[in-house]
């Protein structure tokens, strides 16, 4: 990126309309209109009290990098290559599987997941874990928006749901009596987490109590629960949207509780959650987080296989379902400026109980709550607003046998997909895929050895990328996606004014991105077919 474009990033930023209100707004601004995602943000988000877990600033940008406010006197857009990395690979997270004896039997090989702020905090959430019941491996992506609440709350609770929809009756009951009998319970999840992710610990024994609610409701039903996997997906997600919209309705003497609880249900989250066992790869979609297939196909050539769909106003299947859904007289208010109701960009998602409760509901909740402004709620009915609810949380469920040939999962959230195609994103692993596999230079030393020829070698090896190669391959997905010029490299101005954008400008560049790329071992996917 050039001074020149540099100097009309600030200059702009310096003029641009503040638009009046108790709380900033901020939306995205990217060069493909057709894609863009308008979010409402508020800057004032206080979701952790005093004394609580602190927010994960690993993914935000250091504050000796990030300017706070393009209202700054002295305003650079400088980083030096290392400084660029610290913030790049904060939050790296990879996980090799392992089984006892040393030896991976699991068709997943590993994971390498990374985020990236644009708000602060940001609103991105992810999640993985092992299922130690059903031994499948989940992992999840949630993408909110009007704050980070209902993606915190839905990234500590969903596998959870996921997990004890799978459970055997038998198993159920042997949890549910060790919790009569104030017994420790079987683990249901063991994760896979960063150091510095952020929990609800405050509400953890809430969030148990209804989720041993709804084992108890499993447990009710007349005949084995016996769920296929795609019928425990979408229950899963349904009942937890469900659960939380029930919490905020309950009376709640403890503030905190209440408060945090208020947050979750007036913002929002997307979700993309993959299970895998064995061969066995569903994939449960709610929004417009993504995930695809990146395969290697016998002649040598990588493609793609998208395994979700965007719900959004650009996808016939949910425009289709929206007017099937609600009377014809809103056929034309259902999506205005290619948002839900003229406000929303995603037509699914976890909360917004503002558009799914009726207006009698919010009303009667908003006014018994304490001070809505100081948690930043946003209370705004739409017009045109009939015949809630408007959105729903449940998911789109896609199942694929996995083959040998499919060598690796991506899903993140849309801020990557604003960026990089599919194709793009699949040619960008495949590659890094290559690199890690090119044997690095033997050292095999002519004689006599002198320093001229050992330094002519340690210029190959340099010369060849290895040296600074993304380990993190989310890293180096991220660093494209915010770096990467009109002929596809990274422009390393570019990528030191993307990343220093200050808070007040940030959003209207770029969103926050969070990748999660899964790779499959292809002896152990290849052992399945032979031994069946």
């Amino acid at each position: 990126m050039s001074r020149t474009v540099s100097s009309w990033i600030l200059s702009s930023a310096r003029n641009s309309v503040v638009l009046q209100g108790k709380a900033r707004l901020y939306s995205i601004c990217i060069p493909n209109r057709n894609k863009i995602k308008w979010k409402l943000v508020f800057s004032k988000t206080h979701l952790y009290p005093a004394g609580s877990c602190s927010l994960n600033n690993t993914v935000c940008l250091k504050k000796a990098f990030r300017h706070t406010s393009t209202e700054e006197e002295h305003f650079s857009f400088q980083l030096s290559p290392s400084q660029i990395n610290d913030i790049l690979r904060a939050g790296e997270l990879s996980h090799k599987i392992l089984d006892l004896n040393g030896k991976n039997a699991n068709s997943v090989l590993r994971f390498e997941s990374n985020q990236l702020a644009s708000n602060t905090p940001i609103e991105d959430r992810r999640s993985a874990a092992t299922c130690l019941q059903t031994k499948g491996m989940m992992f999840g992506v949630f993408d909110g928006h009007a704050g980070s609440a209902c993606a915190q709350a839905v990234s500590e609770r969903l596998l959870h749901y996921i997990a004890v929809s799978l459970m055997s009756r038998q198993t159920l009951e042997e949890i549910e009596l060790a919790v009569e009998c104030m017994k420790p319970i079987l683990p249901i999840l063991q994760w896979h987490k960063h150091p510095n992710d952020v929990e609800y610990r405050e509400v953890t024994s809430q969030y148990f109590e209804n989720l041993r609610v709804y084992w108890q409701h499993l447990l009710d039903l007349d005949a084995e629960p016996g769920f296929s996997l795609e019928e425990a997906m979408i229950c899963a997600f349904k009942r937890l949207d469900s659960d939380i919209s029930l919490e905020v309705q309950a009376p709640q003497e403890n503030e905190l509780m209440r408060n945090i609880a208020l947050q979750v249900a007036f913002s929002g989250a997307t979700a993309c959650v993959a299970h895998v066992d064995g061969v066995h790869l569903h994939v449960a979609n709610t929004g417009d987080c993504r995930a695809i297939l990146g395969v290697h196909e016998e002649d040598g050539t990588w493609s793609t296989l998208p395994l979700t769909r965007d719900h959004n106003a650009f996808d016939e299947f949910e425009i289709r379902r929206l007017k099937r859904e609600h009377p014809r007289s809103e056929e034309k208010t259902l999506f205005v400026n290619d948002r839900l109701l003229g406000i929303l960009m995603p037509s699914r998602a976890f909360g917004d109980v503002q558009l799914k409760w009726s207006k009698e509901l919010q009303h009667s909740i908003l006014e018994n709550s304490c001070d809505v402004e100081a948690l930043n709620i946003y209370q705004y009915v739409p017009p045109n607003y009939h015949t809630p609810p408007y959105l729903t949380a449940e998911p789109e469920v896609t199942y694929h046998k996995l083959r040998s040939k499919d060598k690796f999962l991506v899903i993140a959230s849309d801020g990557l997909w604003e960026m990089l195609s599919n194709e793009k994103v699949v040619k960008l692993v495949a590659g890094h895929l290559s690199e890690l596999n090119v044997q690095k230079p033997q050292l095999a030393f002519e004689k006599p050895v002198n320093l001229g020829y050992m330094h002519s070698l340690l210029l190959q090896r340099k010369n060849r990328g290895i040296a600074s190669l993304d380990q993190n391959i989310a890293t180096h997905l991220i660093r494209h996606a915010i770096g990467s010029n009109e002929y596809g490299e990274v422009d390393q101005e570019k990528l030191a004014a993307m990343l220093t954008l200050p808070e007040d400008l940030a959003r209207m560049y770029r969103d926050d991105i969070t990748v999660t790329v899964v790779y499959f071992n292809s002896e152990t996917i290849e052992n399945y077919y032979r031994n069946n």
